[in-house]
């Protein structure tokens, strides 16, 4: 079978521990066999981000804004216990936070869905997608723990030294905790921009939420914004789409969404997005079958899985014992780049072997040769093999073979 066609590359970011085994082993079967592959790699291991200071990720997210696409595995970040484990410098921040923050972009994650593992709420018919603004909020706070009796003041001065704002925060008459956060309305509008974009492109309803009657400043903030650019730049496209914006405070979103049949973009400041993107994975599924691309609003994006780097399973793999990880995450982070390079090169081949690689993927496990974490939550009548990862990519390596011939023989029909 001749090699699907690449006309430009993709930025290839490898990772650490179970993930960066399962991201050669998924290239090695099921991608560089069937794709005249193009990428250009950067190792964002652990061991070379502290061998470079972190340079290597400055210059991969670098590399996404000139080549528009990449794909990334999952990484470590560090804490105490990384720190002396792998003998660091210091501990380097998130690589996920430095690419954002270089793309200025918003995180998308959508449940990955098989028939065979029921979610926990029974109406949902479709994924239910959470856009996560990734700037600010609590993630950029300041905090203080106060000793002692004081009072707490918010204040503000210009940029020409002027103080034009100060109010008391709260009088302590003994120890307490204080925290300070912020947003851009620059960073604001950017992720309004990348969730209406994107709701265009899945054709899919557009929720907002935060908790303005609350936050009459700083949440309200984000629902004005996000109404100005759909009234000033989207409401006539979201019309001739047939899609719709809603805004709802956040309580009320989650319980609609509970109720809901899915198939919606539900937006979310940082914080909530960060908690409601696990507790939907948890309720579609599983956190492994968490798809997750970073859009940014000039026309960037990175894929990669939600989880993290399987380290369990890494200690058993060194170990030399036989592990059982769901690559599906890492599979559909794989397609979605591909089928994005495709999409904006005009490779319609490379489009559809995207769809042919997710197909095997999800078709593999819906005839019950299912990785270990999918097994124990499908019924047991269900489960027809649980093999090593070795052989459940060879098993959806046969999958995508026949997927492909399928493919050429619908074309030379």
């Amino acid at each position: 079978m001749k090699k699907v066609p690449m006309f430009n590359p993709i930025v290839e970011m490898d990772g650490d521990e179970m993930t960066r085994v399962l991201w050669k082993m998924i290239k090695d079967e099921l991608i560089l066999p069937f794709v005249d592959l193009k990428t250009e790699y950067y190792d964002l291991g652990l061991p070379n981000r502290d061998a470079t200071n972190d340079q290597v990720t400055v210059d991969a997210a670098n590399a996404i804004k000139v080549h528009h696409v990449g794909v990334k595995c999952s990484t470590i970040t560090a804490n105490l216990q990384r720190m002396q484990e792998y003998s660091l410098k210091k501990m380097w921040r998130s690589p996920n936070a430095t690419i954002r923050a270089a793309l200025d972009g918003t995180v998308f994650r959508t449940p990955i869905l098989l028939s065979k593992i029921k979610p926990v709420v029974g109406c949902w018919e479709r994924p239910v997608t959470i856009a996560r603004h990734a700037y600010g909020d609590v993630y950029k706070a300041v905090e203080y723990r106060v000793p002692g009796a004081g009072k707490a003041e918010l204040v503000f001065t210009d940029e020409n030294g002027n103080e034009t704002y100060r109010r008391t925060v709260a009088e302590f008459d003994g120890p307490g905790v204080l925290q300070a956060m912020h947003n851009r309305n620059d960073s604001i509008e950017s992720f309004a921009r990348a969730c209406f974009e994107y709701a265009l492109d899945r054709k899919e309803d557009l929720w907002f939420s935060t908790k303005d009657t609350i936050s009459k400043e700083y949440d309200q903030t984000f629902k004005l914004i996000f109404q100005r650019i759909y009234d000033e730049e989207y409401r006539d496209r979201f019309e001739k789409a047939n899609i719709k914006y809603f805004y709802t405070l956040i309580d009320d979103a989650a319980a609609k969404v509970i109720r809901s049949k899915g198939g919606m973009i539900w937006a979310c400041k940082n914080y909530d997005g960060d908690v409601m993107s696990d507790l939907v994975a948890a309720a579609a599924g599983s956190l492994p079958m968490m798809s997750s691309v970073l859009v940014s609003p000039d026309g960037n994006f990175e894929y990669e899985a939600a989880h993290g780097t399987i380290t369990d399973h890494y200690y058993r793999y060194l170990k030399g014992e036989a592990v059982s990880s769901n690559p599906l995450a890492i599979i559909f982070s794989w397609s979605g780049a591909l089928r994005k390079r495709g999409e904006l090169d005009n490779n319609s081949a490379l489009m559809a072997f995207a769809d042919a690689l997710e197909d095997a993927g999800i078709q593999t496990m819906e005839e019950g040769i299912l990785s270990q974490d999918l097994a124990i939550l499908c019924d047991p009548a269900d489960v027809v093999e649980v093999p090593d990862n070795a052989g459940l990519l060879k098993a959806i390596r046969s999958r995508l073979e026949a997927n492909l011939a399928a493919q050429v023989e619908l074309l030379s029909a």
